[in-house]
Formats: structure tokens, sequence, C-alpha cells
């Protein structure tokens, strides 16, 4: 649909940023909603971050969304930041409130959990240990969401195990650092084991794990949605373990700002996923 000259607007800051699906996936619930709206890529260097925080609200934006490298920054830059965001340590989200000022929240615990409780609804994070792998950004958020939900033990693994270190002493809880060799022989009794590193996406190495200590009953979750069936995600499948796919964390947690920003509350559903896949194979 054609937008007016009182759209909603909103968009997605980054540096680089044209990468970016976030603008597919509001525009496809715009269209959807018929909103009178528009959702547009924010080329942004890190220098000009603090001025485009404090341009974009006067020129009628409403918000928007905050990816690499400006998580960290935009912690500073709101007037208020939700606890949740400031114990991740990251902001990807920011809403203009009706006096100016903004509102900073982190969405990324809300789209891994949601799309873990609609990909395996029998699935409960109490159930048992879970391995992750990784300790960059979105590793944090998980490890948040999981510990919040009650997991009884996270068993941690990063190549760089200082980072693992110094991630599990800042969130706390029942965090246990492990060797990164030591990733496969963890997986013995784990309920969930999740890959929050690179590794396996377009481009990178691939992830070396085995899987045979693995139990059947477990739950794999591969946050690379690039490609959507990875060589982790084929092997625990070939196995007869469920597993979840990076894309739809990436759906579920733009629902929150969506509907801050635009009013309505979408839905994530097939059409959306076939639509934000076909924008990842250039279609």
């Amino acid at each position: 649909m054609s937008i007016s000259g009182k759209a909603k607007l909103a968009g997605i800051m980054g540096w680089p940023v044209s990468h970016s699906r976030s603008p597919r996936l509001h525009g496809h619930w715009l269209a959807r909603y018929g909103i009178d709206g528009a959702y547009v890529p924010l080329p942004v260097r890190p220098d000009d971050l603090a001025d485009a925080f404090r341009i974009l609200p006067r020129v009628g934006f409403r918000g928007w969304s905050v990816t690499i490298p400006h998580k960290e920054a935009a912690l500073g830059l709101c007037g208020r930041v939700e606890p949740a965001a400031r114990r991740i340590g990251a902001v990807n989200t920011v809403v203009v409130a009706e006096d100016g000022t903004l509102a900073g929240s982190n969405t990324d615990v809300y789209g891994f959990m949601q799309h873990l409780k609609q990909e395996c609804p029998a699935f409960s994070a109490a159930s048992g240990p879970a391995v992750v792998l990784g300790a960059g950004g979105a590793a944090r958020a998980i490890l948040a969401g999981l510990l919040d939900a009650g997991c009884p033990c996270i068993l941690l693994a990063n190549r760089s195990r200082a980072r693992a270190e110094a991630l599990a002493g800042e969130l706390g809880g029942a965090i246990s650092v492990i060797e990164w060799e030591a990733r496969a022989r963890a997986l013995e009794g784990a309920a969930l084991l999740v890959n929050t590193t690179s590794l396996g996406m377009q481009g990178q190495p691939p992830l070396e794990i085995a899987l045979d200590r693995l139990p059947r009953g477990a739950v794999v979750n591969d946050i690379v949605y690039a490609p959507l069936e990875t060589a982790l995600l084929a092997q625990a499948r070939a196995r007869g373990n469920a597993v979840v796919d990076g894309l739809g964390m990436l759906l579920h947690q733009g629902r929150p700002a969506f509907a801050a920003w635009y009013g309505r509350d979408p839905e994530v559903d097939q059409a959306l996923r076939q639509d934000v896949a076909a924008d990842l194979l250039g279609r």
C-alpha cells in the first residue's frame, strides 16, 4: 500500500545494515495489516550514533531497531532502559515516548523463548540441563532467558574460555563454564543444545560436534538462519531429536517492537516465514 505524510516511521539502525532482514519482516506486517507506515534501513556510523538518536525523534520516527555494532552503546543513549536489557547489556529496540524521551529494551530473550515454545510446546527449560555454545551477544540473551525460565543447570562452552567465564560471572545463576573440547561429552543427560556461534553459517567454518551422547528426547536449537537447515540441525533431525532453526527467533523478536511502533500485535505464521526465507534466498 502507499504511505501518506502521516505515515508511522521506524527502521533498523546498524553499520553496515544492508544485510538485515528486518525491513522484509516489518514490511510484510505493514502490508498485511494495511498500516500507513514504513520501516527503513538506517546505516549509521558509530561516531554518528548519538546524533542519530537525537535527530530521529525530531523528524517523526516512533522508534527503531538496533543491530551490530550499536547494541551496547545504545544503553547509554536511552533515557529509560528496561531491567532485562540492562542485565543483558544491550538494547535492540528503541521506542520514542509521547514526551520525546527514548525507552530501550531487548526483545531477543522474548524472541528465543517464544520460538522455542512455538516449535516445541511440550518443552520446559526446567526439565533438565542445557548446553550453550558461544558467548557473544546472542548467547547473553539466551542464557538470561533460560535462567529466568528455571533451567537448573547451563553448561557454557566457548572457543575463548575467558570470554565465557566473564559472561557467566556477569549473569550469575547456575552457569558452569566447560572447555570447548568438552562440548560433546557435556551433552550426556542434556535436555537442550543451543548453538549461538556463527559456526555453520554460510561462509563460516562448520560446527564440529558429535551428538552421540545427546538424549533422543533433547531439543537442538541453532540460531543460525543462513542456511535454515544447518549441518547441526540436519544431524539432530536424522537421529530423531526435535530441532528449532534460527529464523523464528528473528521473527518473534520483532513482535513487541512492531506493536509498540505501529499499534498492532502481529502474527508469526507460515506465510511470514516463507516471505522472509525467500528474502534470505534472494527471491
